[in-house]
């Protein structure tokens, strides 16, 4: 399930290599300038088709989600915070600094002067706690809200900004990096739909599920993005359109390839694919407090009845990375790198199974709603799991209705999550016990209290120990069968320059407009 796409105000689902263009010197950090393998050009006209648009879409950053509104937003807005793209630390963008108490409950935040709004108005402490207020307040529905039901105050103290917190979180920078938090003026209260902010793109015309299109801000606050002279993004939900009109020089960037044409638009000359590692997986679950998933051994031959190898091959076309049965990989900060690897084992999965006293079929229910591929995968599963002694059977949902009908209500299912900002975000979505979104019925207080430890340590050594023993706890005892971390597949014309491929995250984290340029 991917909350920060679609969760919310939709419904459950729908969210290492190149040159990086920031930098942090310091904890509290200021901007650098990285030495570039070619330098940027200025000018010409960047046009995207997008798949990730309707008709319903909206300008106010509050509701956006999905791919076309992660790029608006970020053409137009600024946020206080940034992440870096090679490691996904926290980087200065509005807030030229930060500190925490020793407790990190409270946070103080210094504002960059001299910004300026697309309108002319000065960028003010005030319109960021007018921000932040209407995303965190009671009757709010923005996609960040989750994120910031931990906020106990936000307001103005001696020019800065101050967030207090109910409870000590280390990650808070982080969260501030949501795209739904791009600061308007008067925090958008009076009119959330403006798209007026600080970013490097002024909006020109926006048609909800057609088109937008952007213009360079001139007056720009940042030098070291913006490099176009417009922006065009044209809705292209259909895969087939998206290619047709790469191909053929109609646009420039196309998003969500599936594996299986990787292989032709390699062949042609003038396309590049892009591969970005990223935190998203694929995953079956099982209820840790429903029989017969009540029995740790019974979920202990599952995981092992998985053949993961043949997942990553036949469903994803290699295009990701082998999963662990924990929600993180190597894209997070402060992941664990030494829990031994959970390989395809029929020879044990029979021990559990038999350990575990079960008999009879298992029914595992799948759509291809639960992510591309999901019902070929579980047919793998089927295959894999009977030479273990296992019997699985496999039933295939409609997908109209799986998430709100098979997800999170049935016992054995598959479902797709797409990643966080952080490990402690991830955790606390959907395995913390009284997590809305606790797939897994994973519910242990030991581990909810590592959880609340972690947050709030400010010692990234300390939080690495708890992090590894909140996986391994995951791993050995949950209810997560994780085979395969996805990729993001996407491909751009070979005069698309400096693409950013931003560590865990999709569309170079939704700046891709203002990191790339266009060869003359």
């Amino acid at each position: 399930m991917d909350e920060l796409g679609r969760a919310f105000n939709l419904s459950r689902r729908g969210f290492l290599q190149g040159s990086t263009l920031l930098g942090l010197t310091a904890a509290t950090g200021t901007l650098v300038s990285p030495a570039r393998a070619q330098d940027p050009v200025r000018g010409g006209v960047l046009r995207m088709g997008l798949e990730g648009g309707a008709s319903a879409d909206t300008l106010d950053p509050a509701l956006a989600s999905a791919s076309v509104l992660f790029v608006i937003a970020h053409c137009w807005g600024d946020t206080l915070v940034e992440s870096d793209p090679k490691t996904g630390a926290p980087l200065p963008s509005l807030a030229e600094s930060w500190s925490p108490s020793a407790d990190a409950k409270e946070w103080t935040f210094k504002l960059r002067k001299g910004v300026h709004f697309h309108d002319g108005k000065p960028l003010t402490v005030a319109d960021a706690v007018a921000t932040l207020r209407r995303h965190a307040g009671e009757k709010s529905q923005s996609g960040a809200l989750g994120l910031l039901t931990g906020i106990s105050r936000i307001e103005e103290k001696a020019g800065d900004l101050v967030i207090t917190l109910k409870e000590g979180n280390a990650d808070l920078p982080l969260v501030l990096t949501d795209y739904h938090l791009q600061i308007q003026p008067g925090g958008g209260v009076d009119n959330p739909n403006a798209a007026i902010g600080t970013g490097p793109y002024k909006m020109v015309k926006f048609e909800p599920g057609v088109r937008a299109t952007f213009e360079r801000n001139k007056d720009d606050w940042r030098q070291d993005r913006g490099y176009v002279d417009s922006v065009e993004i044209t809705v292209m939900n259909d895969l087939t359109a998206r290619i047709s009109a790469l191909r053929s020089g109609e646009v420039d960037f196309i998003n969500t390839l599936a594996p299986k044409v990787v292989p032709l638009l390699q062949r042609a000359a003038n396309v590049e694919v892009l591969r970005t590692s990223g935190k998203g997986f694929y995953a079956f679950l099982m209820h840790c407090d429903t029989a017969p998933f009540d029995n740790n051994d019974l979920r202990t031959a599952l995981k092992l009845a998985i053949d993961r190898e043949a997942i990553l091959k036949q469903v994803v076309g290699g295009f990701g990375t082998i999963g662990n049965d924990y929600p993180v990989n190597a894209n997070y900060a402060l992941a664990p790198t030494d829990i031994e690897q959970r390989v395809y084992d029929p020879d044990k999965a029979a021990f559990h199974y038999k350990k575990s006293g079960h008999e009879g079929p298992i029914l595992l229910q799948t759509s291809e709603a639960a992510f591309p591929g999901a019902v070929d995968a579980a047919q793998l599963f089927q295959i894999s799991a009977a030479k273990a002694g296992i019997q699985l059977d496999v039933r295939r949902e409609p997908s109209d209705g799986y998430w709100t009908e098979v997800w999170n209500k049935k016992p054995f299912c598959a479902s797709y999550w797409g990643g966080r900002p952080t490990q402690d975000a991830r955790y606390s979505t959907s395995y913390v016990s009284d997590a809305e979104w606790n797939d897994t019925r994973f519910k242990r207080p030991d581990f909810d209290k590592l959880a609340m430890e972690a947050r709030g340590e400010l010692d990234e050594d300390k939080r690495r120990v708890l992090y590894r023993q909140m996986a391994l706890m995951v791993h050995d005892e949950g209810g997560l069968i994780l085979p395969v971390f996805n990729d993001y597949l996407n491909a751009s014309s070979n005069k698309l320059k400096g693409y950013v491929h931003d560590i865990g995250n999709d569309l170079s984290n939704g700046r891709i407009a203002s990191r790339i340029w266009l060869e003359a």
